[in-house]
């Protein structure tokens, strides 16, 4: 279709989601399967885009497994971590240990992201009341009365214009969404950024699937199975300095923090072969305003500490679907819905960011009363100490503070077979 060509496209729908993540997508599904008409677009055209999160928690395979959609999930490629490792002192010590978890799943799911966006994208398609629209770019809200009522979205046919009774943001921690309503954002320290990168993996390599080593902890690895995603932490705003210092002396700093052999970072040919990834720690001072709400990194952005990103996003969602698919289904949404939403996930939210500020604040005053001196942060060297504490990070990471389940029995999909767990009963 040529530029004189270009169309403007109408739909309406109960709900559009803007943004295809993991946010995005699991609302969706949940949302569809109850008989919610919802539009989710997606200013990509795929999911293939490196270095995106990909730890999939025993929390977010438990709501997998409620929505009948574990067994598959599993097949698709991964590796499994029912520990976490570091390298302290030379030694290796588990930092987090899910064994003792009360969830189907005791371990971490290392899983690259577009497998699993494709996957829920698939599951969501079996529904009748779900569209999925890719190549479509948020260019402004519609606003009727003072309450939003849609989106427009710029793809290669033309203009979409989609009014709905709600606008949910899930498009990320760079949400044009969230800026585009004016939402006020609430900004915490990061004093941090990862350089990202990939090793190949060789048969006698460390045995985790992933690690942290290196003075400080500065540097973490993922096994991907034929390569090593690998991160190397750097002080925020100065990879143009270590840029200057040269691919050499970068090579040589890489090779100091992992515990991999030397030789193996002349595979980092130059620096087309590292990504940064700018860490930051934010969240929205009101996640909503009538009708539009946000969900995800969108509502508050996580540090990459633990990988909760994508499983807070998760939760996000489910919570959301419990509150919201009954009031879109009977045109009764208000912003009392809304508003719950945000104090259903407000806790856990604040929650996990709180431990995350406490582990960087850490570093950072041992860094300030010594710059010389290397280490693993305190709660490492405690859990080193005293290994049962491993079960209780497990928990943590594993789990969270608030963990979500389904509570409409329509949400299980034909693939439950009517088997409903115990977790999927409603709750008052």
């Amino acid at each position: 279709m040529t530029d004189g060509e270009r169309t403007a496209t109408t739909i309406e729908t109960d709900c559009v989601v803007v943004g295809a993540g993991p946010a995005g997508l699991m609302l969706g599904l949940l949302l569809a399967r109850t008989g919610v008409d919802v539009t989710v677009i997606e200013k990509h055209g795929d999911f293939l885009r490196d270095f995106r999160g990909d730890t999939i928690h025993p929390s977010t395979l438990e709501v997998m497994h409620e929505l009948g959609l574990l067994d598959e999930l599993l097949k698709l490629p991964h590796t499994e971590a029912p520990r976490l490792h570091a390298e302290i002192g030379g030694r290796d010590i588990t930092i987090a240990d899910f064994s003792r978890l009360r969830t189907r799943c005791r371990f971490i799911a290392f899983m690259p992201q577009w497998e699993f966006l494709d996957y829920l994208a698939r599951e969501a398609g079996r529904s009748p009341k779900f569209r999925l629209v890719m190549q479509a770019e948020v260019t402004g809200l519609i606003e009727d009365n003072g309450r939003i009522a849609g989106v427009r979205a710029a793809t290669p046919d033309g203009e979409l214009t989609i009014r709905s009774a709600l606008v949910v943001g899930a498009d990320g921690r760079n949400s044009i969404l969230r800026e585009k309503a004016g939402l006020a954002i609430e900004r915490f320290g990061a004093p941090r950024d990862v350089l990202w990168m990939q090793l190949s993996h060789q048969p006698d390599d460390p045995p985790y699937t992933m690690g942290h080593g290196g003075p400080r902890q500065g540097f973490v690895m993922v096994d991907r199975g034929s390569y090593w995603q690998c991160g190397y932490v750097v002080r925020k705003g100065s990879f143009d300095d270590v840029k200057a210092r040269g691919i050499e002396a970068f090579r040589a700093a890489v090779a100091a923090a992992s515990p991999l052999p030397a030789d193996r970072v002349e595979e980092i040919r130059s620096w087309d072969d590292v990504h940064r990834l700018s860490v930051r720690i934010d969240r929205l001072k009101r996640w909503w305003r009538p009708g539009l709400i946000c969900i995800g990194d969108a509502a508050h952005a996580m540090s990459p500490i633990g990988g909760f990103g994508v499983n807070l996003a998760i939760q996000d969602a489910v919570a959301a679907a419990n509150i919201l698919a009954a009031p879109l289904r009977g045109n009764g949404l208000t912003d009392r819905h809304l508003a719950a939403v945000e104090a259903r996930r407000s806790f856990p939210t604040r929650a996990t960011q709180k431990l995350q500020l406490m582990m960087q604040r850490d570093r950072r005053k041992r860094e300030k009363e010594d710059a010389t001196r290397n280490g693993p942060p305190s709660f490492m060297r405690f859990i080193a100490r005293w290994p049962v504490l491993a079960h209780l990070a497990g928990r943590l990471v594993g789990i969270g503070f608030r963990p979500e389940h389904v509570r409409d029995r329509a949400m299980a999909g034909p693939r439950s077979q009517g088997a409903v767990p115990e977790t999927m009963e409603a709750r008052p």
